[in-house]
């Protein structure tokens, strides 16, 4: 419950936090609205040479203007990058449930199998029981 809690929170902040454009990764910087793959690599691309302080520093890239860096300023995501933001919790919430029902089938596995040993080893003991006592038996038959 604990991990589930902790995807939704992670899947939250990224919807919601504001993307750092000197430090992005290119889906980080795609999830801007009006802002794909090659804007992305564009920003990549000036960000190597120049340090981009602000939203204001991508008017110096050819083909940014005052929409994309409005967007960026307001931290608009653009539809995908939402739909992403779900995908990526859905995803998580299976892996969770996946690695929790295999925790419980482990569990189950390991408890049937100490049972299976505990058995295993009360009947050799049983048996080592009764060879010792059908021996003792023999050796005071051979003396009397």
């Amino acid at each position: 419950m604990k991990k589930i809690i902790a995807m939704l929170m992670l899947t939250a902040s990224f919807m919601f936090a504001a993307v750092n454009l000197q430090t992005a990764s290119k889906e980080e910087l795609m999830s801007i609205k009006g802002i794909g793959e090659k804007k992305a690599a564009q920003i990549i691309k000036y960000r190597k040479t120049n340090k981009i302080k602000s939203a204001e520093d991508l008017k110096n890239i050819k083909g940014f203007g005052d929409g994309i860096v409005d967007n960026v300023k307001k931290n608009k995501k653009s539809s995908s990058a939402t739909k992403s933001a779900k995908s990526t919790k859905k995803t998580a919430e299976k892996k969770v449930k996946k690695t929790e029902k295999k925790a419980k089938a482990t569990k189950e596995k390991s408890s049937k199998k100490l049972k299976e040993k505990k058995s295993t080893a009360k009947k050799t003991a049983e048996k080592k029981t009764k060879s010792t006592k059908s021996k003792k038996e023999e050796l005071l038959k051979t003396k009397k």
